[in-house]
């Protein structure tokens, strides 16, 4: 599954259309599918771009754009988290080889873009608990999947950064 940030980690602060029925009713719309799904899900990568803020575990917003935005987003997944803030309802943690970070291969290739240095502390943040930023997450994760790139054609057209970068990061 590609999600964006807007049907999953959202639904951390709000959840469908709300307790008054005014918020967008896709808010936090495919974590009852992720949920139903966990078992049998290989591979989540939630798409870590063209998003607008979104709160953290922390309580603070996170933007895209840099290391700590991709840092905190994993880490919601990996934690779990009160969807629409109500500590009885939770979604669960996913186990760390089913999550992947997507992002922009190039900046031609969407919001959010990320040098692969900074990706390389995100990455280092999230499975070594080493280069972290402001957000700290709530442990460490090593088999944690790899990343998503948005897209081949683009990053192909960027002089395979990514591929280059994170097949020797991987490799």
């Amino acid at each position: 599954m590609a999600p964006e940030t807007f049907f999953v980690q959202l639904g951390h602060q709000y959840y469908g259309s709300g307790p008054w029925g005014g918020q967008d009713p896709r808010a936090g719309a495919y974590l009852p599918v992720i949920h139903a799904l966990r078992d049998d899900l290989t591979l989540l990568h939630v798409q870590d771009y063209n998003s607008g803020p979104i709160m953290g575990l922390d309580g603070q917003y996170h933007t895209m754009g840099g290391a700590d935005f991709h840092v905190a987003m994993t880490d919601m997944l990996l934690t779990g988290f009160p969807v629409a803030g109500d500590p009885d309802k939770v979604f669960p943690a996913l186990r760390p080889e089913q999550v992947a970070i997507g992002m922009p291969a190039t900046p031609q290739a969407g919001n959010g873009h990320v040098p692969p240095a900074e990706v390389e502390k995100a990455l280092d943040c999230l499975t070594k608990g080493s280069a972290c930023g402001p957000y700290t997450p709530h442990g460490t994760w090593p088999a944690l999947r790899g990343l998503m790139a948005w897209s081949v054609n683009w990053d192909r057209y960027g002089g395979d950064e990514f591929a280059g970068t994170f097949d020797r990061y991987f490799g």
